[in-house]
């Protein structure tokens, strides 16, 4: 959510902001907004103080014996008062109507933000590994031997449609110790606290982590009005809202492996071989909650987090800076991590690292307390995929197929897979 007052000292600036999204100016529809707000305030206030002059002066009327005087005084005092209850309505009105448009407007991009039109324009930042050379043509994931009927896209179907998926036997298990990995790392090694939260959250959770109004098509909600989590940044970051919170317990970092929910609403016929694009997904989540200042070098502190993962799990990536015109609705930057996958001979999104600066936390009013005693300000949130983890899978398996069929796994996936280190052509574990 975006600070009116802002807007109305540099209302070219923040049009011009916009502007390197692809977005049109919007601000002199909200400050012609704003300035009937404000002057039904104003309006309101005056006739609040009219109101109350005539309440103390019928009174004197009335004392003095002024019986045409006390009834004039006492109708002016009702009229005040209707006057006075239509103004405020009207003003809570167009607060409404100001908040709602605000609502619809994406987060500004930082000033050092690449500029251009979509992904075509993003930035790379570094690349890491060699992406193996095969003496065979690598197949995608789900054509790979060892994988075969592990991957049942057919009962995933029987059961809730297209873009479902059955997980079976070893496959399960890989896909199981992936995220065991991702938050056993996370807690013990990157400082994060594990959190199990709920995947049913409310409209307000949604609406203060840029999720609603724009963005509902995007997701499922239930008939009693919960909606199913997208990420667990949604939870994660609504966990300190209306918060003030001490300066001395910043920065807070958790993370979260949950089910996930997405309608891809925006992406029909993209993806549709395979698991990479699913309606129900898992993920282990990244949140932290800073100070302003801190922001940048914890946004960059978190993608290190995402990319040692890859690292560890010895799959080849590279990092890139998105453009203005590719980065998320509230997102101030972001960096994307992509996996490199063999079998569609590319670099593919396995993890994204947003910074939304106090975006997010003045939608929710999550506010910190300066140790030196000044008013609360406004905290930063950051968010990030910790990874992404069927994609994370399918990485796994295509960087690690052979010719005959079968997989060599990650040696770090060992102590999950009871030391098993390879899938055989048939799926079995050894």
């Amino acid at each position: 959510m975006h600070d009116i007052k802002a807007i109305r000292e540099n209302p070219a600036a923040f049009d011009a902001a916009l502007a390197r999204r692809g977005d049109a100016p919007v601000s002199a529809s909200l400050l012609a907004l704003d300035e009937s707000r404000r002057a039904k305030i104003l309006a309101a206030e005056n006739a609040q103080a009219d109101q109350n002059k005539a309440s103390k002066e019928v009174g004197a009327a009335k004392g003095r014996g002024d019986d045409a005087e006390f009834e004039r005084l006492r109708a002016l005092v009702g009229e005040k008062k209707a006057e006075v209850a239509a103004m405020r309505e009207e003003a809570n009105a167009l607060d409404t109507q100001l908040n709602e448009a605000l609502a619809y407007i994406p987060n500004l991009p930082a000033a050092d933000v690449p500029d251009g039109a979509d992904e075509d324009d993003n930035v790379e930042i570094s690349t890491w590994g060699t992406p193996p050379a095969f003496d065979f043509t690598p197949k995608e994931h789900f054509e790979i031997a060892a994988v075969g009927a592990a991957m049942d896209f057919e009962t995933g179907a029987k059961l809730s449609g297209s873009r479902f998926v059955v997980l079976k036997g070893a496959v399960a298990r890989v896909h199981r110790a992936l995220a065991q990995f991702m938050i056993d790392t996370h807690v013990d090694e990157n400082g994060l606290t594990e959190y199990n939260t709920p995947v049913l959250v409310r409209d307000e959770a949604m609406h203060g982590t840029d999720k609603l109004p724009k963005f509902g098509e995007d997701s499922y909600q239930t008939t009693n009005g919960w909606w199913l989590v997208p990420t667990a940044e949604v939870p994660l970051t609504y966990s300190v809202s209306g918060d003030v919170l001490e300066e001395a317990a910043l920065p807070i970092r958790m993370t979260a492996h949950t089910l996930c929910f997405r309608s891809e609403a925006g992406s029909a016929g993209r993806d549709t071989s395979g698991m990479l694009r699913q309606h129900q997904f898992e993920k282990v989540e990244m949140v932290s909650v800073t100070l302003p200042d801190d922001s940048a070098a914890e946004q960059k502190r978190m993608l290190r987090c995402a990319e040692d993962l890859l690292e560890r799990l010895n799959v080849p990536y590279r990092t890139v800076e998105l453009c203005t015109g590719d980065m998320g609705f509230g997102a101030v930057r972001t960096y994307d991590i992509e996996a490199w996958l063999p079998g569609q001979d590319a670099y593919r999104e396995i993890s994204s690292v947003s910074s939304t600066g106090e975006f997010q936390a003045r939608r929710m009013n999550a506010r910190y307390k300066p140790a030196d005693g000044g008013k609360p300000q406004f905290v930063h949130t950051l968010n990030g995929s910790g990874l992404a983890v069927g994609r994370c899978l399918i990485a796994v398996l295509e960087n690690g197929q052979k010719a005959d069929g079968s997989i060599v796994l990650p040696d770090v996936l060992a102590p999950y897979l009871g030391g098993k280190t390879t899938i055989s052509a048939e799926g079995v574990l050894g």
